[in-house]
């Protein structure tokens, strides 16, 4: 008997049940106080004075019965402060077991006359209704005080910037994940008629002057901002500054992702804002549709395919599943992530990584002889301005010399189009590099004039081909971000090391855009050339370096860290232009893309520049290579290099 008992007491306080005594014991004094009031309610407080511990024995012998309920509907192996509508069913469903098990006993008592209770079946009905509502207040006082006193205090109070759809859709997350580190405490709206309001039973705060005073009242030290909010929250200057200099911490959405306008936006798809989510750009829409006819199930190689540029184009195209990607770069270990890459995220698609020069001539004939690319997108140049005006003649072996032999080849081979990425320093070049591109450019070009007027195959190398159709379309734009050796990833480690972030003078600006925008605009190009042109991108509005610097530390919470001036490296502009003051643009069907219209040059004098400029380069004679280079492209005109003596 006593072995039973004891499984019993086992089975109904195992720790599966996860029994919290406070709960249970406030559930049978409720069940006791519901039963003293139904019977005052039924029969008055006359009765109930005088059969005030009768009526109290009575629920006591009933109690077993609720006992059992409460176990079997697991009114108490929840957490009280997370009840929910399942929750209340249960404590229901529990009290009525309860009550039906009291009426039982109730008539076998009243038949047998083990006493006389002045219990009776209207009193039980009543303290079933009260013990049920009780029961289910009770829980829900607990879960509001939970969550406007001890719950609220153990996480961190966010703002969320937005009242549409994707502000709402930001909250939603945020009250409906009850293991949220997040808070919601207010929305910030532009809009004044939102004054006063309140979005899903949250206060909405106008974006004024007297936001972070606010925000400091309600201890909230973050704001969570909508997809939508992006390019306002970029053009708020004033904003911005508040934000930063009262050290709220900005999460916006990664920049990865892409909200589908419906879904909600949880915290782990939000991140700290960066300086590339605050520069001044427009959201770029291409015609992936036109890029997917022109790619599906054709041969494609890209060069310089590990680099910036290069892999984001690798990624890009795959997506449109082509029949076979051929990828070259002479950068062995970044070469072996795109590999891995393409292993483990396209193994569909037959992909050669190969790792050589692009003035490598033999190898590349191997490549297009083997695999016949019917698209050539060309990234692989050297592009760093210093290192270049240290070292000509590796310009014109690399950038110029390499391009002409993909550029040949891909003629000779029958590739449909050659779609060679160029930069907006081969406008009124200033320095070696800048130049080496307008060089790739001018034979590019030549070489598309000489297969529409058909005098391509006068000259020796093409004179086996049978039907040259390639088509050449060159793309100019200018930096993007957080690409190799760009400002933002030096300026980052100058201010994790305490600085100072150099910047080469308080005047300078640039264009910028983002890689996946850029790469989109080039595959877009690519569609819509014809051969011959020259697409120039708008690169939206430049960037002071200065003011860009500057905002970089003061995003970072750093202190005390200066911007030191260096003054300007050889060969670099105050501003770079995307087009010659000479150049006029026709506009295409794409906003953001137009076509330069720029002097064209006859195949053989192209030809001829660029084989005397490659002679010249084995001699390793920096003024004379940059010179045939200046008679190549009158208007280079160095600055601030050794190179300013041939310009006089």
């Amino acid at each position: 008997m006593m072995d039973r008992i004891k499984r019993l007491a086992e089975w109904y306080f195992s720790r599966s049940a996860a029994p919290y005594w406070v709960v249970l014991i406030m559930d049978c004094v409720i069940v006791l106080f519901a039963g003293i009031v139904g019977c005052y309610v039924a029969y008055g407080g006359d009765v109930l004075a005088h059969n005030f511990w009768h009526i109290v024995q009575t629920y006591l012998i009933f109690m077993p019965g609720y006992l059992v309920g409460f176990r079997l509907f697991h009114t108490y192996s929840g957490i009280v402060r997370y009840s929910s509508s399942v929750d209340l069913m249960r404590i229901a469903s529990a009290m009525g077991f309860g009550t039906l098990v009291a009426a039982c006993i109730h008539y076998v008592l009243d038949r047998v006359g083990y006493f006389n209770t002045d219990v009776r079946y209207l009193s039980l009905l009543l303290s079933f209704l009260f013990c049920t509502m009780a029961s289910m207040l009770v829980r829900l006082i607990v879960k509001q005080m939970y969550d406007s006193i001890l719950y609220t205090s153990n996480r961190v109070k966010v703002f969320v910037y937005g009242v549409h759809e994707g502000g709402e859709a930001i909250a939603r997350s945020i009250i409906s994940d009850k293991n949220s580190p997040y808070v919601l405490s207010g929305f910030v709206a532009d809009e004044p008629s939102m004054k006063h309001h309140t979005l899903m039973g949250i206060k909405v705060y106008l974006n004024d002057e007297s936001l972070m005073d606010v925000m400091r009242a309600k201890r909230v030290k973050t704001l969570f901002v909508s997809p939508l909010r992006n390019e306002a929250l970029r053009e708020n200057t004033r904003f911005l500054n508040d934000l930063v200099k009262n050290r709220i911490r900005i999460m916006v959405q990664s920049s990865e992702m892409e909200w589908d306008g419906k879904s909600d936006i949880g915290a782990a798809q939000l991140k700290d804002v960066e300086i590339e989510d605050l520069l001044p750009r427009d959201k770029i829409e291409v015609d992936l549709v036109a890029i997917g006819n022109l790619l599906k199930g054709k041969s494609v190689l890209v060069t310089g395919a590990a680099g910036s540029i290069g892999s984001e184009m690798v990624r890009q195209i795959a997506t449109f599943k082509p029949s076979q990607m051929v990828l070259v770069d002479a950068a062995e270990t970044p070469m072996h992530d795109v590999r891995l890459f393409m292993a483990n995220n396209h193994p569909d698609i037959p992909c050669e990584t190969v790792v050589s020069s692009i003035s490598n001539k033999t190898k590349m004939e191997s490549l297009f002889k083997t695999y016949k690319p019917e698209y050539v997108f060309h990234a692989a140049a050297y592009k760093h301005v210093p290192m270049m005006e240290n070292n000509p003649s590796e310009a014109v072996q690399n950038n110029i010399y390499g391009t002409r032999v993909m550029a040949d080849l891909a003629v000779i081979y029958g590739a449909k189009k050659f779609v060679m990425i160029s930069t907006d320093k081969a406008v009124n070049p200033t320095n070696v590099m800048g130049c080496s591109k307008r060089i790739c450019e001018i034979y590019c070009q030549a070489l598309n004039k000489a297969i529409v007027d058909g005098t391509v195959k006068q000259f020796e190398q093409f004179k086996n081909v049978e039907n040259p159709q390639t088509q050449f379309v060159t793309t100019r734009f200018g930096n993007v971000l957080g690409s190799n050796g760009s400002v933002i990833p030096l300026f980052r480690k100058q201010i994790q090391k305490g600085g100072p972030v150099t910047v080469t003078h308080p005047d300078i600006i640039r264009f910028f855009m983002l890689i996946p925008e850029a790469c989109r605009l080039v595959l877009e190009a690519g569609t819509m050339g014809n051969g011959g042109e020259i697409f120039v991108f708008d690169m939206g509005k430049p960037v002071r370096i200065a003011d860009l610097a500057q905002r970089m530390i003061d995003l970072s919470g750093a202190k005390n860290v200066e911007i030191k001036f260096t003054g300007l490296r050889d060969g670099e502009k105050l501003f770079e232009e995307v087009l010659n003051d000479a150049e006029q643009t026709k506009p295409t069907m794409h906003p953001k893309i137009m076509v330069a219209q720029v002097r064209e040059y006859e195949y053989a004098l192209a030809e001829k520049n660029e084989e005397e400029l490659l002679q010249l380069s084995y001699t390793y004679d920096d003024m004379a290579i940059v010179g045939k280079m200046k008679e190549i492209v009158p208007e280079y005109k160095s600055q601030h290099s050794k190179y300013e003596a041939l310009d006089k």
